[in-house]
């Protein structure tokens, strides 16, 4: 997908900005150049302003994805994937495992998973990060209950596994 909407806007890094921003977001566009949040519109000023561009290049961007077959038939149907409980676990009385791994290693969500499986600890939510769209992207895994601080050592040995954060 990315290399699609790279090659659509390479010459264009403010377009760019905002195409990355509405998969970012989960966001939609509409088939008359709204832009939608699941059945919510949004603002081309109010996008414009988290994107840091004016309300033209929201316009043109659209205006370029709904001309592009490819790229519409991506770009319309996007939805956002829920609210992440990160920020909130601990008032829930949830765990938090993040996990910063190199990109492309594959076996990692199910290593992990199977190590707070191995616990007897349910698992709630699961937000693996994008490489395409995050410099440092991140595991995120909310847990039922909080997980031992001693598997940090067990996911650091997993392939690929960089750093790991037990909250």
């Amino acid at each position: 997908m990315w290399d699609r909407v790279k090659h659509k806007f390479e010459k264009f890094p403010a377009r760019m900005a905002v195409a990355r921003k509405i998969v970012e977001l989960g966001l939609r566009v509409g088939e008359k150049g709204k832009i939608y949040c699941g059945d919510v519109e949004i603002s081309d000023l109010a996008l414009a302003r988290s994107s840091g561009v004016d309300r033209r290049t929201i316009k043109s961007t659209v205006d370029v994805i709904l001309n592009d077959e490819q790229l519409s038939a991506i770009f319309k149907d996007i939805h956002p994937a829920g609210a992440l409980l990160k920020n909130i676990a601990k008032n829930l009385g949830f765990g938090v495992v993040e996990i910063e791994a190199e990109a492309g290693n594959p076996g990692i969500l199910a290593k992990s998973t199977e190590l707070i499986s191995c616990e007897g600890i349910s698992i709630r939510q699961a937000h693996a990060g994008d490489p395409e769209l995050e410099e440092h992207p991140k595991l995120t895994i909310i847990t039922e209950k909080p997980v031992k601080g001693e598997l940090i050592n067990e996911f650091l040995k997993i392939p690929g596994v960089k750093r790991v954060s037990i909250s």
